[in-house]
């Protein structure tokens, strides 16, 4: 039976796969890029699919799901693999009394998908204590990269123009032993603040560098409950659209035009996407 994109999106929305990969080693990675190469197809890299929106015919080429999935602390350092949960990450540093990731618990990301995206919270962001990162590239070359060598910005890494492969990622955390108590706060916000439970893609919109969030945009334009299909903006968080009956990837890629059309117009902000639509 053919697999579908819908089972590795937070969203629950995609078509068909013409080549799956899940790769749990450095092997796997670089056979994958080479059959993509020799066949002269499409690769993309997913992680948890918690920041993409899949087309509904499909993905006609290779999908490359990473499963390295180890952790390993070692004083206030901690390497993990890029498929590892950065929620549960961020809650075992804290649990050690180490601080640094504690935005990261409750954010439904991988940890390679986490440096991708230079993901943040409450003000943080994964660049801040990432120290280095071990990176396939597509022609099978293996390389470390020192964080203090590169250049990240809000929502963005070098790795999102770079063709391979995130591996495995290291943090340089700080002793504290009020860490556990901040991530315990950090997580309960989220829980009371976002919709949690539902099938969504995290935060759809980047947030503009001056002025009101997304999310305080699109409420003041009374957007939430906003539908198109099955997808809808979320009456808890504006800033999330969730499948709340079996949306497609068009009802999704609708209602962000409509919401985007719609804020320019009464608000005068273009609002960007910072959900990966493939």
């Amino acid at each position: 039976m053919q697999r579908q994109l819908s089972e590795f999106s937070t969203f629950g929305i995609g078509g068909p796969i013409r080549h799956l990969v899940e790769a749990d080693s450095v092997d796997l990675i670089k056979e994958a890029f080479s059959f993509a190469a020799t066949a002269k197809l499409p690769l993309v890299v997913v992680g948890k699919g918690s920041n993409c929106l899949f087309p509904d015919q499909g993905f006609d080429g290779v999908v490359l799901v990473n499963r390295i999935d180890f952790c390993t602390f070692s004083d206030s350092f901690v390497e993990v693999g890029a498929g590892y949960s950065f929620s549960l990450l961020g809650a075992q540093a804290a649990k050690r009394g180490l601080s640094g990731l504690e935005f990261a618990s409750g954010i439904p990301a991988s940890v390679g998908g986490a440096v991708f995206m230079n993901a943040g919270a409450n003000g943080q962001e994964t660049a801040t204590t990432l120290h280095s990162v071990r990176f396939i590239d597509s022609e099978g070359g293996d390389k470390t990269f020192l964080a203090k060598d590169l250049h990240f910005a809000y929502r963005l890494s070098p790795f999102q123009s770079m063709a391979g492969c995130i591996v495995s990622a290291t943090f340089a955390l700080t002793k504290d032993e009020a860490a556990r108590s901040r991530q315990l706060t950090l997580l309960t916000h989220r829980l009371k603040t976002q919709p949690g439970k539902a099938k969504s893609a995290g935060c759809v919109f980047r947030n503009p560098s001056t002025g009101p969030s997304a999310g305080a945009l699109i409420d003041r334009c009374q957007l939430k409950g906003e539908r198109v299909g099955g997808a809808k903006v979320s009456e808890i968080h504006a800033n999330f659209i969730v499948n709340d009956a079996s949306a497609t990837c068009a009802d999704v890629r609708a209602l962000i035009a409509h919401v985007q059309k719609t804020v320019q117009e009464q608000t005068g902000v273009w609002l960007e996407p910072e959900v990966r639509i493939i």
